[in-house]
């Protein structure tokens, strides 16, 4: 090891265990994990972590910034830091992830709802009557869109599908926690269970990362599993597969929403004028780039 990466590691082991000795007080300690993550999300990283912690709301952390921490919990901080230290996405060291207005369990098993997503649930809301509809959620994970749409529009028939027996079982336990113990979740491979015709809206959040994207070798992605981010060569199997069935599952009218890659809308788009959807709308994420991409079906039969 060369002496400039010894003397930074040793410095560190020192630092740490200056830091593990003392008794730290609230602030003290974001303080000093701030410095040591060093990353964008350091802040609400640290505060999220802590918070776990100590089993307390974030406004604890500000209204009571003297509070020392005991032992333990200095001990529990320190575990929990390391392991976002290596890489480890916050939602899977707690367990826990907020969206939309729900609290949800995450597991490694599935995809950690991201607050882009959202972006779908809005044009959901903004773009779908409020009249009572079927609604199924493909490949939904820890059950965020289903969940969140189910939230916002109760009189609405909310389903959500996914492949996993375990991920459908996540899903069900976010229900029950949400209090939204009505919708529905079952076992599924996309479009394949459902009944001709019998489905008003179709929404999903599926793979679509390229095989070979660079990405999947960097942050809180490299702990996700590769069958909820990866869909083929061109990231567009998942997406296809979606777009193929629908007009076989929607009633006439129903719509179709999906997101997709920023850089995949103009295939979509095609994909889905094939496959007779109209009326097509693309919305930005929070990053303004293309996100989702939405479009009905004709609500009667051209001859």
């Amino acid at each position: 090891m060369m002496l400039s990466a010894l003397y930074a590691t040793n410095t560190k082991r020192s630092f740490w265990r200056k830091w593990a000795s003392k008794v730290m007080r609230i602030q003290e300690a974001l303080r000093w994990a701030i410095s040591q993550l060093r990353s964008e999300d350091a802040q609400a990283d640290a505060e999220i972590l802590l918070c776990h912690v100590l089993q307390k709301p974030r406004a604890f952390l500000f209204t009571w910034p003297e509070r020392p921490l005991s032992e333990a919990e200095q001990t529990h901080f320190e575990t929990l830091l390391a392991r976002r230290i290596k890489g480890e996405p916050v939602a899977y060291i707690t367990g826990r992830r907020a969206f939309w207005n729900l609290e949800l369990a995450t597991h490694p098993s599935t995809l950690i709802p991201r607050a882009d997503t959202e972006t779908l649930v809005s044009a959901v809301l903004e773009t779908v009557p409020e009249q009572p509809l079927d609604i199924v959620d493909l490949g939904t994970g820890t059950g965020a869109i289903a969940l969140a749409l189910a939230s916002e529009r109760p009189h609405w028939r909310v389903q959500g599908i996914d492949r996993l027996a375990e991920t459908v079982r996540l899903a069900q336990q976010n229900a029950q926690h949400n209090g939204l113990a009505h919708v529905r979740f079952a076992q599924g491979d996309w479009c394949l269970g459902l009944v001709d015709h019998s489905v008003d809206v179709l929404v999903s959040n599926p793979p679509y990362i390229r095989t070979d994207d660079p990405h999947l070798q960097q942050g809180d992605v490299r702990f996700e599993p590769s069958s909820a981010l990866t869909s083929g060569a061109d990231g567009l199997d998942d997406i296809r597969a979606i777009i193929n069935d629908a007009g076989r599952v929607l009633r006439a009218g129903g719509w179709l929403f999906l997101e997709h890659g920023y850089d995949q809308r103009d295939d979509v788009v095609l994909l889905m004028i094939d496959a007779g959807f109209e009326h097509l709308e693309t919305r930005k994420d929070l990053g303004r780039q293309d996100r989702v991409t939405f479009g009905n079906l004709p609500t009667a039969i051209k001859l």
